[in-house]
């Protein structure tokens, strides 16, 4: 076993790819700057760990929008079934739940990256600590007449900063699964992004997915509402319609609902410094009902107590509503049934791309061969969230990123067969 393959990175790809080569009789070292692994998959499990879904294949694989054919090949290998069947073999059951998304039946990460890493350890991969790359990285794929169209098999040489100094490693490949760029403390902090760059490497930058947005909120709403839940509404956004729930924050909105919607009104942002989401704040009623209830006689009775007493809204639905209906439409109830039906909220910005549960962006699909290598620096291979693509939540990401490990351990045999 004198190969040996450097995998830069312990999250789900790293590991995934870890695996695949751990039976292959190659040396695996696993290095990551943290202080333990998997700290960002371990976060994820905080809320239960999604891990996948169950909807058909198809389906599944439209989730990922214009990186549908890229994600779609690393799939067909390694399918949301498959990776029920690995969790199992771990000893981890798994469950469907009512919304179709698949859940460990501990609902936690940790049982699941113990038994993994137990795994990988008897298996003989050695995991390195604290050893943060520094983006120094010299392959010398291209020796014996080798090219970047046609490389030949070499040493590349990396370097790390470790609590006792700079140290300089040698492997005969590299898979770098460095994350992208949200959850910084976690350990992916998109510093690779410049590296890379002046690598000459195309890389995409990255942008927040799966994210919060701001709203100008007046002072008042934004006292009496941050925090506060708003539930069973309908989120229309260009062709994107969807009923869900999000929260208000003092900054603006977040949750599922808009995490739905995130990656289009991002773009919107990005194009024209601004995006209008609408809501139906009452989608089990028509406008044409609306309008009959809100038209019965209001007495003495305020507006706040009418629209609670007719169509049973308060609170922060009422609140939303005064926020952005035109003050005069409150006269006219059939203007403030339209308004109910679709009232427009302003986005300004989104939030901080550290604070999204996922990153778009990064190295583009054209920088790499169909195993994931990098054409440019050969015997140097890419996996996991760094790559351009992006997920809605649901299982979606993980799964991808599972997958793309597998696709970079195999493309590392494939490429040096006498490894």
């Amino acid at each position: 076993m004198d190969k040996t393959v450097a995998i830069i990175g312990g999250g789900p790809a790293g590991l995934m790819a870890a695996e695949v080569l751990s039976g292959q009789s190659v040396r695996v070292d696993v290095y990551d700057s943290m202080p333990s692994l998997g700290r960002k998959f371990l976060m994820a499990g905080k809320s239960g760990l999604n891990l996948t879904h169950s909807e058909p294949f198809e389906k599944f694989v439209s989730r990922y929008g214009s990186r549908k054919q890229e994600v779609e090949n690393w799939l067909k290998n390694f399918t949301p079934d498959d990776l029920r069947e690995w969790a199992h073999g771990l000893g981890v059951e798994t469950f469907i739940g009512t919304s179709g998304r698949v859940f460990p039946n501990a609902m936690k990460a940790s049982p699941l990256l113990r038994a993994w890493l137990k795994r990988l350890d008897e298996a003989g991969v050695r995991f390195h600590l604290r050893h943060k790359w520094v983006g120094t990285i010299r392959p010398a794929g291209l020796i014996n007449g080798g090219n970047s169209s046609n490389p030949t098999c070499g040493t590349v040489e990396v370097e790390f900063e470790t609590p006792d100094g700079i140290k300089t490693i040698k492997a005969d490949a590299v898979i770098l699964s460095l994350g992208g760029g949200s959850w910084r403390r976690l350990g992916s902090s998109g510093e690779w992004v410049d590296w890379l760059n002046q690598a000459g490497v195309k890389v995409e930058a990255l942008k927040p997915s799966n994210c919060g947005f701001d709203v100008a909120w007046s002072p008042v709403f934004k006292e009496k509402f941050d925090g506060h839940p708003i539930k069973s509404v309908v989120l229309s956004f260009g062709a994107f319609h969807q009923q869900g729930e999000f929260i208000i924050t003092k900054e603006g909105v977040e949750g599922s609902l808009i995490y739905a919607a995130a990656a289009l009104m991002r773009d919107e942002i990005l194009a024209n410094k601004k995006a209008v989401m609408r809501l139906d704040l009452a989608p089990d009623k028509t406008e044409a009902q609306l309008i009959e209830k809100l038209s019965k006689p209001r007495g003495s009775r305020s507006m706040a107590s009418h629209l609670e007493k007719t169509i049973g809204m308060k609170g922060v639905k009422a609140g939303l509503l005064r926020e952005f209906a035109p003050k005069d439409d409150f006269a006219n109830m059939e203007r403030l049934a339209f308004y109910i039906k679709q009232l427009p909220v302003p986005l300004i910005a989104t939030r901080p791309l550290d604070e999204a549960i996922s990153s778009a962006g990064g190295v583009r699909f054209e920088s790499l061969d169909e195993n994931l290598m990098l054409k440019i620096i050969p015997g140097v291979f890419c996996a996991g969230e760094m790559l351009d693509w992006e997920a809605p939540t649901g299982g979606y990401l993980l799964t991808a990123c599972f997958a793309s490990g597998r696709v970079a351990g195999a493309g590392v045999m494939k490429w040096g067969k006498n490894l």
